[in-house]
């Protein structure tokens, strides 16, 4: 993929400012952590796996300038510059399963002075970005195998190259796909508030000449009734150990449906993105976010004013309404709560 949504270049975070796109493609340098906390809760970069990159890099931005040896004053500023981090997004489980693995570098060496705890963070967080990397090209694999020559299907948000740090999850499937030679098209949901079917997943499918149609959110019943899906592919931001998963608000509306019109359902998401800590969906803190999102459009006012907003983030998806989850581990198919600890490391 040409898309490179983040990058680390010469000690900052470069990212594509995704609120922008379609329209103007730039990028914004994160050389404090600050900024990049700014980017993750504003939206300029997204996605749970690029999320959990960012979180990586947002710690080394922490923690760069620190100067000394003196190892309490800079595991209290790591510490905290952790803890700053986790605040910017509650949901996509990525961000925290990162920061994570962060903290793990410092309790895995206890002996390590300031400068080797340095160079071993920046260490995990380069892998964490080629991790990505590799995953979302397996993903993608394992996906295309459930697309035939002329199939017709139908996506939502963007869970593509600009969610991660390549191919993507959801999008990655099409990837391989066509990449494979196959023929097939895509429906892309527009997915309001924030569009990001609409300004998002169709810019990246077009750029790789992918057959996509753009439509409205509440026309995705009438198009699965006149029999114009033939599977579903969506990405994940938390999927409980029950296989109840968390994805942009509209995925459970359009799993419902898929179930009602015998349409397969597939999450498509790496090992990352699973949180086996909680049992179920209903453990999943949903990010509500502000009203103005969905009261204004392009910065003018198209709602009433005074009108109350509900504005969720994300829904969940009962596992009983999944077909199955692709993820770098290969497809995993019900009984989750059984075949999840089956098919994935618990690291």
């Amino acid at each position: 993929m040409a898309i490179e949504t983040i990058k680390w270049v010469s000690g900052c975070a470069r990212i594509i400012d995704q609120t922008k796109l379609p329209n103007k493609f730039e990028y914004i340098y994160c050389r404090d952590v600050a900024t990049m906390w700014q980017a993750i809760k504003r939206l300029s970069v997204r996605g749970a796996p690029a999320i959990g990159v960012a979180a990586a890099f947002g710690v080394l931005l922490g923690i760069q300038k620190f100067k000394g040896q003196d190892k309490p004053k800079f595991l209290k500023l790591f510490n905290k510059t952790c803890d700053y981090l986790a605040t910017s997004r509650p949901t996509a489980v990525n961000l925290f399963n990162m920061l994570n693995e962060m903290r793990a570098v410092v309790a895995e060496n206890p002996k390590a002075d300031v400068p080797a705890l340095k160079k071993l963070l920046h260490k995990r967080a380069m892998e964490i970005f080629k991790e990505d990397q590799k995953v979302c090209r397996t993903m993608g694999d394992h996906g295309a195998k459930l697309i035939k020559n002329g199939m017709k299907a139908l996506t939502v948000c963007n869970a593509g190259a600009l969610a991660t740090v390549d191919y993507g999850t959801a999008l990655g499937v099409f990837y391989s796909a066509k990449r494979q030679g196959k023929k097939f098209s895509v429906y892309s949901c527009e997915t309001r508030p924030l569009l990001q079917g609409a300004r998002l997943t169709c810019w990246e499918l077009l750029r790789q000449k992918i057959n996509t149609t753009l439509i409205c959110d509440n026309m995705a019943a009438s198009l699965m009734a006149k029999g114009q899906v033939d599977i579903i592919f969506t990405g994940a931001d938390r999927i409980a150990s029950n296989g109840d998963t968390a994805n942009k608000i509209g995925t459970y509306m359009l799993a419902v449906l898929a179930r009602h019109h015998s349409i397969p359902f597939y999450i498509v998401a790496p090992r990352s993105t699973f949180d086996l800590k909680i049992k179920s969906g209903k453990q999943i803190p949903i990010e509500e976010r502000k009203s103005d999102e969905v009261t204004h459009f392009a910065g003018v006012r198209i709602a009433a004013k005074g009108v109350k907003v509900y504005n969720p983030a994300f829904d969940v998806t009962p596992a009983k309404l999944i077909t199955g989850i692709v993820t770098e581990h290969g497809i995993i198919h019900p009984p989750y709560v059984k075949n999840i600890y089956e098919n994935l490391p618990t690291r």
